[in-house]
């Protein structure tokens, strides 16, 4: 869903630590294999280099959530930021397929089902995504790819 606020509205907050923001960011757990996988999924697919990726443990990630009314500690945050719009949930992942373009426009097809529906499969999820796909840092991949895409 799309949280309403004000584009940009984080960059007034002064809770929220001053950083070159880019117009594509997600904020998303560092420690989640399945997160992992998401990153090496944008490094894959980002052609532009237009995406970076802020941790939630990070100082930063905590307070951009924390300014879109989430809880860092809860399974549910993730958030997709683009051109100063909050996206979180399964619509942030609709929009990042969008992005992308190309095959990856298939993620519209949760549009289909219902609000109730789409929070119901995407809590489903994020609250077993260390079950799934266990724990394993995207700090700690070596890829390059990723590495430069991660706001420090």
């Amino acid at each position: 869903m799309q949280l309403l606020t004000k584009p940009y509205s984080f960059l007034e907050d002064p809770a929220v630590p001053r950083f070159d923001a880019p117009d594509h960011f997600t904020v998303m757990d560092a420690n989640c294999g399945l997160c992992a996988k998401g990153a090496a999924w944008i490094a894959r697919n980002d052609t532009e280099q237009k995406f970076r990726i802020v941790p939630v443990q990070s100082a930063l990630g905590t307070a951009l959530l924390r300014h879109y009314g989430m809880n860092p500690d809860d399974p549910l945050s993730w958030l997709y930021i683009a051109k100063g719009h909050a996206y979180t949930s399964l619509d942030a992942i609709i929009r990042v397929g969008q992005e992308f373009g190309g095959a990856w426009k298939i993620f519209a097809v949760f549009k289909l089902l219902p609000r109730g529906a789409q929070d119901y499969l995407y809590g489903v999820v994020a609250r077993n995504r260390y079950r799934f796909l266990g724990r394993k840092s995207f700090c700690d991949i070596p890829d390059p790819g990723i590495q430069s895409r991660i706001v420090r």
